[in-house]
């Protein structure tokens, strides 16, 4: 009798003559549109990111599956497209060596660390991308277009200002090197949909969803529709890139039609979300990271019935049935007590690291607060914390005046014989775009404004975080005035504060703080506000 050899390999499995490196290819190919678009836009650094990127995770792979004796999978182009898709979610302005370890974090940790191609719980170049986003936020969101440092279009968005929907469309706009074309970005994914590369289901169920969330949005808020507000939202924030090219991924979305519309429904959701209610403007990739991890039971729930797994075939087994049931318990058991093993190991790690770098941490707090002491009162000596000050009573008295803000220290600047020159306040803000601020406020005996130095701030990029810049501080410095108001139009007096372009929210959470600290300072040297 012939013997038949049967062969043994991990997803995906292909049932046509398209095989993995002719897919990749295609993937590749559609990805050529977005890519010569983005290195026509942003020059010579996203040409050499791109070629880093690549080179790097063709590296990783081929290093990692030496050292495993792994069968080397360089060849099939995955570690290719893993490095373009990376190098297409990054700022052009971020530098070379960070495009190399998210290539290394994209291959090493995300892909070969669970068994390589088809094993992996979440996209390679997504999982970089979040990784390099939640270490380096400053660097992964700076942006800069025709030379000038500003921020995305759905950041302007999102932050009160107007957006040209055509520019983003064509892709004139500042963005990740890959995201700004939205019609480079749709001609690649019409070119996989006709090459039958991918599905159209998850595209259009994500972006159709996400249309209607953003269309009722819009109608609950007053707003009324606005065309141009949902195009401005499609065209932006990487959705067209998501959806074509990473939601789509073979190995971390549904492989059922049923899966592939709650896939999409669920990414539109969360899409939508992240971007109108969460700090970010995008949201994508989180929505799409987050919507990877729940296919597991996606595809459980939405797996068609095997063909003759019926009551009587259950009858024959004798029990099978039960016995699949008990077996599915005891691996839910068995998952459990794995997930809480980890969790109190790594509970306990983070415990013992926490209780290490705790005294280091709050020394360089206290050190970067006298440093903001010694900035906003540079002839001061030393400073010493004011009489009977209690940061709880202070908060009270200033939301009692209205302020939405928090003092939490107050200190005496003294000369170097110990005579009072004035007060220094450290106040956070609780009406900031990107979360709370917190600055330093120097306030001189006389009332007058010796400067603000900012302790924390995490505003948009180009927008909000241009109240960090001499331009915009030194506007406070040097004046005596009761409050300060801001103004759109050009400051014409010491109480008025040019407004920051297309951060007036911050503007107004950094003059509404000031204006708490000179009202406090009248507070304690008795006077009546």
């Amino acid at each position: 009798m012939e013997e038949t050899t049967l062969s043994i390999s991990a997803s995906p499995h292909v049932r046509d003559r398209k095989t993995t490196s002719s897919l990749m290819l295609d993937v590749i190919i559609a990805l050529l549109p977005a890519s010569v678009f983005g290195v026509y836009n942003f020059g010579t650094k996203a040409f050499v990111l791109i070629l880093t990127c690549i080179a790097s995770c063709i590296f990783f792979e081929w290093g990692v599956e030496m050292l495993l004796h792994r069968n080397s999978t360089v060849k099939d182009f995955s570690a290719v497209v893993t490095g373009l898709l990376l190098a297409l979610n990054l700022s052009p302005e971020v530098p070379v060596w960070m495009a190399i370890l998210g290539s290394a974090f994209a291959i090493i940790i995300v892909k070969q660390l669970f068994g390589g191609l088809g094993q992996n719980f979440m996209n390679p170049a997504l999982g970089a991308r979040c990784f390099l986003l939640i270490s380096f936020a400053g660097k992964m969101t700076t942006f800069t277009y025709d030379g000038v440092t500003t921020a995305t279009p759905l950041a302007i968005l999102k932050s009160g200002g107007t957006v040209d929907v055509l520019d983003m469309f064509i892709g004139r706009i500042a963005g990740t090197i890959g995201e700004t074309s939205a019609i480079c970005l749709l001609i690649g994914g019409l070119y996989l949909i006709i090459r039958k590369v991918i599905s159209p289901i998850i595209p259009l169920v994500y972006i159709g969803t996400f249309s209607v969330f953003i269309f009722l949005y819009s109608l609950a808020s007053g707003m009324g529709f606005e065309p141009l507000y949902l195009a401005a939202h499609l065209c932006g924030g990487g959705l067209m890139l998501g959806a074509f090219f990473m939601a789509t991924d073979y190995v971390t979305s549904p492989i059922t039609k049923k899966g592939k519309v709650v896939f999409g429904i669920i990414l539109g959701l969360l899409t939508f979300l992240f971007r109108i209610y969460g700090g970010s403007a995008e949201g994508v990739s989180y929505a799409i990271i987050i919507s990877n991890l729940l296919v597991p039971l996606i595809e459980r729930f939405t797996q068609p019935k095997s063909f003759g797994k019926g009551a009587e075939l259950q009858k024959e087994e004798g029990g099978s049935a039960a016995d699949s049931k008990k077996m599915d318990k005891k691996s839910i058991v068995i998952a459990t007590v794995a997930i809480l093993v980890i969790t109190l190991v790594a509970g306990g790690v983070l415990a013992y690291v926490q209780q290490i770098t705790k005294k280091p941490i709050e020394q360089a707090e206290q050190q970067a607060k006298e440093d903001a002491y010694r900035e906003v009162f540079t002839d001061a000596d030393a400073f010493r914390t004011v009489d009977g000050f209690d940061s709880e009573t202070a908060s009270t008295w200033l939301s009692d005046k209205g302020y939405k803000a928090d003092i939490d220290d107050a200190v005496t600047a003294c000369d170097k014989d110990g005579n009072a020159l004035g007060y220094v306040f450290v106040i956070t803000s609780h009406e900031a775009y990107g979360g709370d601020l917190q600055l330093a406020l120097g306030v001189a005996e006389d009332g007058t404004t010796n400067g603000i130095s900012f302790l924390s701030l995490s505003e948009t990029a180009g927008l909000g975080m241009q109240a960090d810049t001499d331009e915009f501080k030194s506007q406070f410095a040097g004046k005596n005035v009761a409050q300060f108001k801001y103004t759109k139009s050009g400051a014409a007096s010491d109480e008025e504060i040019d407004a920051l372009s297309g951060a007036t929210i911050t503007t107004n959470a950094v003059t509404n703080a000031v204006n708490a600290g000179l009202s406090y300072a009248d507070y304690l040297k008795g006077g009546a506000n």
